[in-house]
């Protein structure tokens, strides 16, 4: 069974920083490609960070640019979310994804989520 467990969500002053963490299970990892989504209350879910499967890529929102960085470790199978110099407007349901390909198959997979929230 697949698995993504996520953990490291809280309550932050805005400035501050928290680390994301996601556990995955049951698909070749090392061959997915992991994503963060975020999703605000009201607020369609956005792209917040990917990485590629070799860690040798990684993109990110125009709004979290220079703030989270993104990684992975293969022989864990975890990928991370470091978010520093957090503002209010980063509060969300933080998710972790991956896209995984078996066969003829490209499937996506998603994260129970973790709660960011920063206010002062």
């Amino acid at each position: 069974q697949v698995q993504l467990v996520e953990s490291g969500g809280g309550l932050v002053q805005p400035g501050g920083s928290l680390r994301l963490s996601c556990a995955a299970s049951g698909f070749t990892f090392s061959s997915a490609r992991m994503f963060w989504y975020r999703q605000a209350p009201g607020k369609e879910r956005e792209l917040v960070a990917h990485i590629t499967s070799g860690g040798g890529i990684t993109n990110y929102a125009d709004s979290v640019k220079g703030r989270f960085t993104i990684s992975r470790d293969n022989a864990k199978n975890t990928v991370d979310l470091q978010m520093n110099t957090l503002k209010p407007e980063d509060t969300a349901v933080y998710y972790c994804s991956a896209l995984a390909t078996k066969a003829w198959n490209t499937l996506r997979y998603w994260g129970q989520g973790t709660q960011v929230t920063v206010s002062s």
